[in-house]
């Protein structure tokens, strides 16, 4: 949405085709740096709670913690409703001229668009039909505990291939975890149970990652349909609308758009994937080496 609200204040002839009968992402944490602001300033009224910080634990049998590293965020982040996000955007986007058609699964390329960008998901069918690979998937899932909480600080479990998480979202608390799509829903069954937790409002959604964009000067993708997420995190809104960004400053050459996408994001997912890995296993086996206090640039990891 956020592509056809600047393409249509640019004076595009903008249509958007939304496979759902309503806008609005609902599987998602909807946890993003101040750098949303940037992007879209009318989001503002929608924080929910602001973090500063995360602590992460690598627990042992139990979910006992064994280690904790706390990391504090030189960049704030807050809490927001991705689908009241979505929504506030696709109205942005219709009041600058964009065409919204819902309830419209494409199945076919039309053929009547000078240009066409696939923002079409995590699945995206437009990346299925240009015969690209796939990127690699994850699952996420995410329930709430009806609890007001506005501490400022999360908190993650480490497990295979990714984590555990706990947000204060102010009205109530959201658990979810991200991990291997064959053990994540079984890893988190055990630690609510552990814990002793209910959680209301289930929702799950794969999670990409990845980097791929064609070579096709007509059509190209953006967002998820790219498998453009943090490697560390799986969160992708911020990256996205950098991603949008260099699109728009790029279009409509699609080729310039995919250099500089490679130019841009390549290092930082290739630097982010080997500062996890080194991360996760000091934490398992080398925990004392750790700092307990640590303050990262919560995008980038710099």
């Amino acid at each position: 949405m956020y592509l056809g609200w600047k393409l249509a204040e640019k004076g595009h002839q903008v249509t958007v085709f939304e496979k759902k009968e309503k806008i609005g992402k609902e599987a998602c944490s909807g946890l993003f740096s101040e750098r949303i602001l940037e992007f879209i300033p009318e989001s503002r009224k929608l924080i929910q709670n602001q973090i500063n910080s995360v602590l992460i634990h690598w627990v042992a049998g139990g979910w006992r913690p064994k280690c904790t590293l706390k990391i504090n965020f030189s960049r704030k982040f807050f809490a927001m409703s991705h689908f009241e996000l979505d929504n506030l955007v696709a109205e942005l986007a219709e009041n600058s001229g964009a065409k919204i058609i819902l309830n419209h699964p494409v199945s076919s390329l039309p053929k009547e668009f000078e240009r066409i960008i696939g923002c079409d998901g995590a699945n995206s069918w437009v990346r299925k039909s240009l015969g690209l690979k796939e990127p690699q998937f994850r699952l996420g899932i995410q329930g709430f505990l009806s609890q007001s909480n506005n501490s400022n600080f999360v908190e993650t479990w480490q497990v295979n291939q990714g984590f555990i998480w706990k947000i204060p979202r102010g009205i109530e608390i959201e658990y979810g975890i991200i991990s291997d799509s064959k053990e994540a829903k079984l890893l988190f069954d055990n630690f609510l149970e552990k814990n002793n937790l209910h959680l209301e409002r289930i929702n799950s959604g794969v999670i990409p990652q990845g980097l791929i964009i064609p070579s096709n000067q007509k059509i190209t993708l953006c967002g998820d349909a790219v498998g453009l997420t943090k490697p560390w995190s799986g969160g992708g809104v911020v990256w996205s609308l950098i991603a949008a960004n260099i699109l728009l400053k790029n279009f409509p050459d699609f080729l310039k758009y995919q250099k500089e996408m490679k130019k841009f994001f390549l290092p930082k997912i290739i630097f982010s994937k080997i500062a996890t890995k080194i991360i996760y296993f000091l934490g398992y086996n080398f925990p004392w080496i750790l700092p307990k206090d640590y303050k990262i640039e919560g995008d980038f990891l710099l």
